[in-house]
């Protein structure tokens, strides 16, 4: 499944993007109380010159469908997005690694940080999920996509609230 997001967020597009860089964003998001997703934990993160690579675990907390439940365990769909930040260009790309299911989910994809007439940032984003599961690929793969559209949603004013105290 094939996926497009955006979010606008407050602040220049410089500050946004050091912000999705900081592994601090991330252990601030952990304090919150997010849907869909569960707290992100901070693997690792490598900053080197003008390019940042971070890895964050997550587990998708969402609702899945009796049939998809009947296939996958929802506390197995966990995984580590590795995402590499390229703050000269404003862009990112990410893979999301599975802790379980490897041979039925792959998932990858890109953002990049627009700036926006106000003064704000778009972060726009494009990517590809793919499940591999008899008769419930395209529900799980939907409810992944709606559960990451319903955190990034919620995500922008702590987004937000953090880039504030970083400027």
């Amino acid at each position: 499944m094939i996926f497009t997001i955006a979010q606008h967020l407050d602040g220049p597009v410089d500050s946004v993007a050091r912000a999705y860089a900081n592994p601090e964003l991330y252990l601030y998001l952990a304090r919150q109380d997010l849907p869909m997703l569960s707290t992100p934990e901070v693997v690792s993160h490598h900053p080197q010159d003008d390019v940042v690579t971070l890895e964050i675990r997550y587990r998708f907390s969402g609702a899945l469908s009796t049939a998809a439940r009947a296939v996958i365990d929802p506390a197995k769909l966990t995984w580590v997005e590795r995402s590499v930040h390229d703050l000269t260009t404003a862009s990112t790309t990410f893979t999301m690694l599975p802790d379980h299911y490897a041979s039925r989910f792959r998932a990858s994809g890109s953002y990049r940080f627009e700036s926006r007439a106000d003064g704000g940032t778009t972060r726009r984003g494009e990517g590809n999920i793919r499940v591999t599961a008899l008769l419930v690929a395209g529900a799980v793969e939907g409810a992944i996509v709606s559960g990451l559209e319903e955190h990034l949603l919620v995500e922008v004013p702590i987004v937000n609230a953090f880039v504030a105290t970083q400027t």
